[in-house]
């Protein structure tokens, strides 16, 4: 079954069902999980310096709870948190899964339709694209 997992968090209310999935999942297989958090930052002008909304102290506290409850239900887990310019998260997420040699990839969607994704750039859409794994999308 799947007995890597690779788990892309954004910290949005969907994530706590990603985990949830994940921890799910694990437990049936007996499976190790990466919990994946990219910070998406854009690059501001000339100066080439990398912005985000987000602080570093606040994506690394968030996947290290995630880590700690998947630990505390007996599921061997792994937290990852970096930086990647934007629009390149997708590339990112399959790039680990391959590193990792994740059997599976799971990742949440807003549920935004096809076409919406499609022209708004939906991650997970990128994902299922790029993906030569099997790819689990909670909505």
């Amino acid at each position: 079954m799947y007995e890597k997992i690779l788990v892309a968090v954004d910290h949005s209310e969907i994530s706590a069902r990603v985990l949830d999935a994940a921890r799910g999942l694990a437990s049936l297989s007996h499976g190790e999980v990466w919990v994946l958090h990219l910070r998406e930052r854009e690059m501001m002008g000339k100066t080439g310096l990398m912005t985000s909304s987000e602080s570093s102290d606040e994506a690394t506290e968030a996947v290290a709870t995630a880590v700690e409850a998947l630990t505390q239900a007996g599921i061997k887990a792994h937290g990852v948190v970096r930086d990647t310019g934007f629009g390149y998260a997708a590339r990112e997420i399959v790039g680990d899964a391959r590193e990792h040699a994740a059997d599976v990839i799971i990742m949440g969607t807003r549920g935004r339709g096809d076409l919406a994704g499609l022209v708004l750039g939906s991650t997970a859409h990128k994902v299922i694209h790029l993906a030569d794994r099997p790819v689990l999308v909670v909505r």
